[in-house]
């Protein structure tokens, strides 16, 4: 048989076998996703630990693994068990109408002056009556989607559970063999050495930035702002830090969705001691965490242009929820990566084809 053709018959075999492969993978994609990130966030812990321990690979990984459990898993499983919690105590109280959004609305109409009802009617907004209508309903709905949300979390304990247990087991083995996995890796792209290097160390740069420096950022204002929350005795605190923290992924946006909102409620209500203080709170302590830590953690040569990280993490999120806070950067770097090594390579390609005649004396 011609040998082209033999190829071309291996080369299909080889899609399809990963192709199915991947599709095999697609229900626990989660787990092994958070187990190559924990395993790169980890990495130099599991290689000084190898080197203290005399090269025992095994024991390293096991030690490895017990750290992320008390680290990672431990504290996340806490808060998430804490927003079920809060999360089913918000659902019911807001069916039961011990939470009334309307009334609240109620109060922020009576606190505005009465010419911005009559510029809402003229451009065509609508009064006050209607626009408090509209409010209350929508209120209510993401309320109670979110509640659902949460309340679904906790419905799926043992899908939870199977997928904690893949993604430790398989992290225990990319701790061992992690080094050689991606010597194969590196072997097996049919790049060059120059591009496999650059988009692997893209790929791993990405992934240290993007959890070790956004996530713990996060974790910090969304902290700020939920014990802010609870101090000034607002509702839910610990649902709206966890919000906050999600959103404070996002640039030019932020924790300022949340706590805006809030801090002008409780100034247009007459509540100024509790809105000065969460002004103060949202604008020099929340605001001032990401410039003065996000350098260190981040650095600014990992640094995505804030526009593509908006767009990437909210894209990414829609496409793969909560796992697309990491995977949407991650395809927005590699996509910039590749684009930059494509661009150099054609304006290296002209210099080569067509060099320059020598000059004649």
């Amino acid at each position: 048989m011609n040998t082209s053709i033999q190829r071309k018959a291996f080369l299909l075999l080889l899609a399809l076998v990963t192709i199915a492969f991947i599709w095999l993978l697609l229900p626990y994609y989660g787990a092994v996703f958070w187990a190559v990130i924990l395993a790169i966030i980890f990495q130099p812990m599991q290689r000084g630990l190898e080197r203290r321990l005399g090269g025992r690979r095994n024991l390293a990984a096991l030690i490895s693994v017990l750290a992320c459990i008390f680290i990672v898993i431990i504290p996340v499983s806490a808060i998430v068990g804490s927003l079920i919690q809060e999360g089913a105590s918000l659902y019911q109280r807001v069916r039961s109408g011990e939470i009334d959004f309307n009334a609240y609305l109620a109060q922020f109409q009576a606190a505005l002056p009465p010419t911005l009802e009559e510029w809402m009617v003229r451009v065509g907004i609508g009064d006050f009556a209607e626009l408090r209508q509209r409010l209350s309903s929508a209120a209510m709905q993401v309320s109670q989607l979110l509640a659902g949300q949460v309340l679904s979390i906790g419905q799926n304990t043992l899908q939870f559970l199977v997928s904690l247990g893949i993604m430790l087991y398989l992290l225990f083995f990319l701790f061992r063999d992690g080094r050689s996995l991606g010597r194969d890796i590196r072997v097996s792209i049919p790049l060059s050495d120059d591009y496999t290097r650059q988009l692997l160390g893209k790929f791993t740069a990405v992934v240290r930035a993007t959890v070790k420096g956004n996530v713990i950022i996060a974790a910090i204002q969304g902290a700020i702002g939920g014990v802010t929350f609870w101090l000034l005795g607002i509702e839910a605190a610990l649902l709206w830090g966890v919000l906050m923290a999600f959103l404070s992924l996002l640039p030019a946006i932020g924790a300022a969705v949340v706590w805006v909102p809030v801090a002008a409620y409780l100034l247009l209500t007459g509540d100024y001691v509790r809105g000065a203080i969460l002004v103060f709170v949202g604008v020099v302590v929340i605001g001032l965490v990401d410039n003065l830590l996000r350098p260190p953690l981040v650095g600014k040569e990992t640094k995505l242009p804030d526009y593509v990280v908006l767009i990437s993490t909210v894209g990414g999120m829609s496409m793969f929820g909560i796992n697309g806070f990491v995977i949407g950067p991650l395809i927005a770097a590699l996509f910039i990566s590749a684009w930059a090594l494509f661009k150099a390579e054609q304006q290296e390609q002209p210099l080569r084809e067509d060099p320059s005649p020598p000059t004649e004396e």
